[in-house]
């Protein structure tokens, strides 16, 4: 057998943990809330949830209230890739993991250099997350695995992918989103033909900061459900998540949107209870 067979063999893929990605090339279209709140609502279910910031932006980090930390997640992929030994720390995923509610992985601005210094290696550089995934254990520790993606299409993208088995896709109802969200459709079809991994599916396709009193929006946010329905056979939309204030609130305190009783909290509540639905719907289903 193989490499690339044994990454694809069932002792590869039975772990229990399902691998969500929070995904978007274009950038301020709230994958780091989603993925946040969407985290908390799995939890709050009494799911066992791991975060990793995967943004050398490291936004996810900062709504944990991690600022900065000596090692992050790049030092525990660089350590898990024996041809850089030389640049190998001592650093132990128990040692970095943040513990609570929902645990997280924190990035850093280290994370921006990964492409460059795997570079040389002459393994399969889009395969390191999912080979650390593996053999740190994480799969079995955890019944989700939530990754918030940088807004590009890069090396840690396709890393994020490749270890991936669902995709959360937020988005605004604009003239650039279907264009985005076609280009999209072609990076999880190259996922395919790598042949590598195992295809991620796309979960859900989420409208965000949605302001349906603008004729503009509702158009947009039609014309994209329409092109979904026609490529995909469904749209996976889900109910669009409106832009308000009490979102922006729970962000700037550092809480999810469960955190507050408050009766303004309610509708979002709701939405991310949708979401946890598909997730469950979808989870199921591969079983």
């Amino acid at each position: 057998m193989g490499f690339f067979d044994r990454l694809k063999s069932p002792a590869a893929t039975s772990s229990r943990a399902r691998v969500i990605s929070f995904l978007n090339q274009k950038g301020g279209v709230g994958k780091t809330t989603m993925a946040f709140n969407t985290a908390h609502a799995l939890a709050s279910r009494g799911h066992k949830v791991l975060c990793l910031d995967m943004d050398p932006q490291a936004n996810l980090s900062l709504l944990f209230g991690i600022e900065t930390t000596s090692y992050q997640l790049h030092h525990l992929l660089v350590n898990s890739v024996r041809e850089l030994k030389a640049l190998h720390v001592p650093a132990l995923v128990d040692d970095l993991l943040v513990r609570g509610k929902v645990d997280l992985l924190p990035s850093g601005q280290e994370l921006s250099g990964f492409e460059l210094t795997v570079a040389g290696i002459q393994g399969a550089r889009q395969l390191i997350l999912k080979l650390f995934l593996e053999k740190s254990g994480l799969l079995d520790r955890y019944d989700f695995i939530l990754i918030d993606c940088p807004p590009t299409l890069g090396l840690l993208v396709v890393n994020a992918l490749c270890a991936t088995h669902g995709v959360m896709v937020p988005f605004r109802p604009d003239e650039f989103s279907l264009k985005g969200l076609v280009h999209l459709g072609d990076v999880l079809a190259n996922i395919e033909e790598m042949g590598v991994s195992e295809t991620p599916q796309v979960i859900a396709y989420i409208p965000n900061l949605v302001d349906l009193r603008r004729k503009q929006e509702e158009d947009d946010l039609e014309k994209i459900r329409l092109h979904l329905a026609r490529e995909l056979g469904h749209s996976k939309l889900t109910t669009p998540f409106q832009n308000k204030a009490s979102l922006v609130k729970s962000q700037a305190q550092k809480k999810s949107v469960f955190d507050y009783q408050s009766k303004e909290f309610a509708p979002l509540q709701a939405n991310f209870s949708e979401m946890v639905d598909l997730i469950q719907e979808w989870s199921d289903a591969r079983n």
